[in-house]
């Protein structure tokens, strides 16, 4: 299954912002990768550098590879409504991301973890594919002999009350994905409309 496997605090030392999980790493000195990131010119970047830069940054946090997160953005195009704005719900409608933002798991490769080893179900059917999207009113549970593994379980937590378009009860281990969030709901630093104008070249 293709995902990227790379340093993940090298990732975030690119962008500044600890997009792949822990940026313990990270702060206001913190120097780009490589052996003269800390002697090196931070040159201002041009339109185009900024725009791959956007893109670049999605589907790290997302966990995308190229072709699938092209694929999402013909999709967000061909729906109605603003092309960014449907870009960031069709990726927050993924399956691994779901179980991430409700709480199953402590991040995304980990959420994609459980989906890929079938220890989650949608609607009652085990589903093993990550990139899944979700539909308003879609039931997300963990397989009843999974509840039982500590592995798992002790990670499950509490429903945030920051994303309102999901619903998860961490006592019955079963959630809701209520509807499409709203753009000023989703909490990632992207600049959707750069990657709108990249792919429209």
């Amino acid at each position: 299954m293709a995902r990227y496997t790379g340093p993940k605090t090298k990732i975030s030392r690119i962008f500044g912002e600890p997009i792949l999980g822990n940026g313990k790493w990270l702060g206001k000195t913190s120097n780009p990768p490589g052996m003269h990131g800390e002697k090196r010119k931070r040159k201002t970047l041009g339109e185009y550098a900024l725009q791959l830069r956007e893109k670049q940054k999605a589907k790290y946090t997302y966990g995308i590879l190229e072709k699938q997160f092209r694929k999402t953005f013909e999709e967000a195009a061909r729906r109605r409504g603003v092309t960014g704005e449907n870009l960031i719900k069709l990726c927050e409608a993924r399956l691994d991301n779901t179980v991430f933002r409700m709480g199953i798991a402590p991040s995304r490769p980990a959420a994609r973890q459980l989906v890929s080893h079938k220890h989650i179900e949608v609607n009652g059917e085990v589903v093993n594919i990550p990139s899944f999207q979700l539909k308003a009113g879609d039931v997300i549970t963990i397989k009843e002999g999974s509840k039982e593994r500590t592995s798992i379980t002790t990670h499950v937590r509490a429903k945030n009350p920051k994303f309102s378009w999901l619903d998860w009860n961490e006592t019955e281990m079963k959630g809701t994905f209520i509807t499409y969030p709203e753009r000023e709901s989703v909490p990632e630093n992207i600049k959707e409309q750069l990657i709108v104008e990249l792919y429209s070249k």
